[in-house]
């Protein structure tokens, strides 16, 4: 099993999910984060006042797949989050040791 973590940029949330749908992964787990990496920051204009933003807003998927399945999900993800620009993110992906469902005891596979 393992664990893709993805840092996208927030308007393309909804285009990633439904891609991640289509090839039958059917839960996942949104975060709000902020963050820069070669992109940094940008100047903003508020009343008058320049002011830079270091940390821009990004959103963190969090999905746990099994081994067969990291391929398709990776690709479902560059498809629906590539725009071609500098910012567009990263994909981390980690081994899973165990997974435990709370509600029924279910564990490894049966729990995804």
């Amino acid at each position: 099993m393992k664990k893709i973590e993805a840092i996208i940029k927030p308007f393309k949330l909804d285009e990633v999910r439904e891609a991640l749908s289509e090839v039958g992964i059917t839960g996942l787990t949104v975060t709000e984060v902020k963050g820069f990496g070669r992109q940094k920051g940008h100047t903003e204009l508020y009343r008058g006042a320049e002011y830079v933003v270091d940390f821009l807003p990004k959103i963190k998927l969090e999905i746990v797949v099994a081994d067969e399945t990291v391929d398709a999900a990776i690709e479902a993800i560059i498809k629906a989050a590539r725009t071609g620009k500098i910012g567009d993110g990263k994909i981390f992906v980690s081994a899973v040791e165990q997974i435990v469902r709370i509600r029924t005891g279910e564990s490894n596979e049966a729990a995804i």
